[in-house]
């Protein structure tokens, strides 16, 4: 490639030089022939400006012909013959004329015929072309010469740079191959140098990390689901070995009281993981129907003033939407459950219709959440209670649902506080939505 692009560029070099040289010989003859002309016309050959016969390295050769064809003017070095036939030259100025060869070899010739003051005349003018091909050939010799060594350091420099990204990159590959599963804590090198490579490996390192950040996330979780699950089993299994060791204890009371609340708990907890999991999988799918939300938001405040005693204050408008009832009641329902769990006394719950979209809120008095944890909530299995019962806090569920559910929806969630007393979570959610707005 390097060959190619030297040789292209070598004869457009030459090429332009050629044409150049050409181009200033040309017009010195042009000017030559101009003079003489306007002193022949006016005064006759006898009279032309000894000065203009001279010549140099474009101008060889002047001649002054009569129209019988005897050279009556001529420069020193020219012949006294014609170099060029008359009967080639109008009167018209004629530039760059070919001409047989001559004492100065192959030339070019600038003419033209005149009517002087006795008789016609023809003008020849030699241009010195001949030294531009040797100044051309000479050219073109110095860049074949020069072209084998520029193509050998060029050659060199490639090979050398090429090395040495590819050592880079096969420390890289190396390095990752070294990586398992069982220790995601490694990382490539990074080279010294500000290029791709160096680019590539900080860009890996970046994936390593959010590899190793995903496996310990998923740890967690595992951790976290068996933890959850063990809890109600190890409960109904106690229950159940007490009822095969005293099967008088065994009656209605133990069923209702203790082994169905586990099982739907444990049934609760597993669909609530199911939901996850298919959200993680795919995205999480939802219907798109006419909702009116202030319905949904009805029932389930309804709902939570049978199961509590506190204060649930609530501001409902009519509100309709483009979305899945069922999720929008579950979202709403978690909302509600966790603002029971941590109120002091009263809950305020409003619905609020702007222009394209519905506002959901649901306030508390309780001790509120740190601005630092407002975020991490909305994760699996967090819990901000730090003994993790189940009567103080949930499964650590509820939030992340909630978050699957509005994005579902093309909204967004968010958690904040009221005149700086408690939480207050505030749903966004768009009138209309496509499906590819989702996760």
């Amino acid at each position: 490639m390097v060959f190619v692009a030297l040789a292209v560029a070598g004869a457009g070099l030459a090429a332009v030089q050629y044409q150049t040289m050409l181009y200033g010989v040309d017009s010195a003859a042009a000017s030559r022939v101009e003079a003489l002309a306007e002193e022949v016309r006016f005064a006759g050959p006898d009279a032309v400006d000894p000065a203009l016969l001279d010549t140099d390295e474009r101008i060889v050769a002047v001649q002054i012909i009569s129209s019988d064809g005897s050279v009556v003017r001529h420069s020193a070095s020219a012949p006294t013959t014609p170099l060029l036939p008359i009967s080639e030259v109008g009167t018209g100025l004629l530039i760059g004329i070919p001409g047989d060869s001559s004492p100065y070899g192959r030339i070019r010739f600038g003419a033209q015929t005149v009517d002087g003051p006795e008789g016609r005349y023809t003008i020849l003018v030699g241009e010195g072309s001949a030294t531009i091909v040797s100044t051309v050939r000479n050219v073109a010799i110095v860049l074949a010469l020069a072209a084998p060594v520029v193509i050998g350091v060029s050659g060199l420099a490639t090979y050398l740079l090429v090395r040495r990204s590819m050592r880079s990159v096969d420390e890289i590959r190396s390095r990752v191959a070294d990586i398992s599963t069982s220790d995601l804590t490694g990382r490539v090198p990074v080279p010294a140098s500000r290029d791709e490579i160096a680019a590539l490996a900080v860009t890996m390192n970046e994936m390593l990390a959010r590899i190793e950040a995903g496996h310990a996330a998923q740890q967690r979780f595992v951790g976290d689901a068996s933890h959850e699950l063990r809890s109600p089993l190890t409960t109904i299994i106690s229950a159940l070995e007490v009822a095969v060791a005293h099967p008088e204890v065994f009656d209605a009371e133990l069923a209702a009281g203790t082994l169905i609340p586990e099982a739907q708990r444990m049934k609760a907890l597993i669909d609530d993981l199911l939901l996850l999991a298919r959200a993680d999988e795919r995205g999480l799918t939802v219907a798109r129907d006419d909702v009116d939300l202030d319905d949904v938001v009805a029932t389930e405040v309804d709902r939570l003033r049978r199961r509590t005693t506190l204060t649930v204050r609530s501001v409902i408008p009519p509100a309709r939407m483009t979305g899945d009832a069922a999720a929008l009641s579950r979202a709403v329902r978690n909302l509600l459950d966790n603002a029971a769990r941590h109120a002091n006394s009263r809950i305020d719950v409003t619905v609020t219709a702007e222009a394209d979209r519905l506002l959901v809120e649901v306030c508390d008095d309780g001790s509120g959440i740190p601005p630092a944890d407002r975020i991490r909530v909305f994760d699996r299995f967090v819990r901000l209670d730090p003994d993790r019962s189940r009567t103080a806090g949930g499964t650590g569920l509820g939030l992340a649902i909630v978050r699957e559910i509005v994005a579902a929806h093309g909204g967004t969630v968010t958690i904040g506080d009221r005149d700086g007393v408690g939480t207050a979570v505030s749903l966004q959610l768009p009138l209309t939505w496509a499906p590819e707005s989702r996760r």
